[in-house]
């Protein structure tokens, strides 16, 4: 009983210190499969193999919920405390690899995501991509701006000498 306390209280923790939470089913893995997926994941997740009832009561411990319904069957989490697109495309990419591996579902943002929910998050670009285009995009309105105020008064400098010549010309 002690034992159980210990890993409802880790699993809480785990809850509440993850970003996002992915919830797989690794039927049909081997040992050597899930170290692999592990180590492809490590970076930005901590991925284990967790008890259903452990999990749920775990999971309701630390406000997380939605998730009672996926866990049934052999039940493995990634508790992403990176960035979870990078780990949602590591298990997209890990599931096509093997196809034993199967994304049930997942809680990010303060709600529960389902199996395809998951997979348009391993859709998006990465956070680094999304940063690169916005500084993109503000250097370019930013060289937009700078040429027209740059534009107004080298076209009033024009104005004044095409004026100036023409009086000269008519003088």
């Amino acid at each position: 009983m002690a034992q159980k306390d210990a890993s409802v209280a880790e699993l809480t923790k785990n809850f509440e210190n993850s970003t996002a939470v992915l919830l797989t089913e690794y039927r049909g893995l081997t040992v050597a499969q899930l170290k692999q997926l592990r180590n492809d994941i490590r970076q930005d997740a901590d991925y284990a193999v967790v008890k259903n009832t452990l999990t749920k009561i775990a999971a309701n411990n630390a406000g997380v919920t939605g998730l009672d319904d996926e866990l049934k069957g052999p039940s493995a989490i990634a508790f992403v405390h990176g960035d979870p697109v990078a780990v949602a495309k590591s298990l997209r990419a890990f599931a096509k690899a093997n196809p034993q591996l199967v994304v049930k579902g997942g809680y990010f943002d303060g709600a529960p995501l389902s199996a395809d929910e998951v997979n348009k998050l391993a859709d998006l670009e990465s956070r680094e991509v999304l940063l690169a285009k916005l500084a993109g995009a503000m250097k370019a309105t930013m060289t937009k701006a700078a040429y027209v105020f740059q534009a107004l008064p080298s076209k009033a400098v024009r104005t004044v000498d095409a004026l100036r010549e023409k009086q000269d010309t008519a003088a």
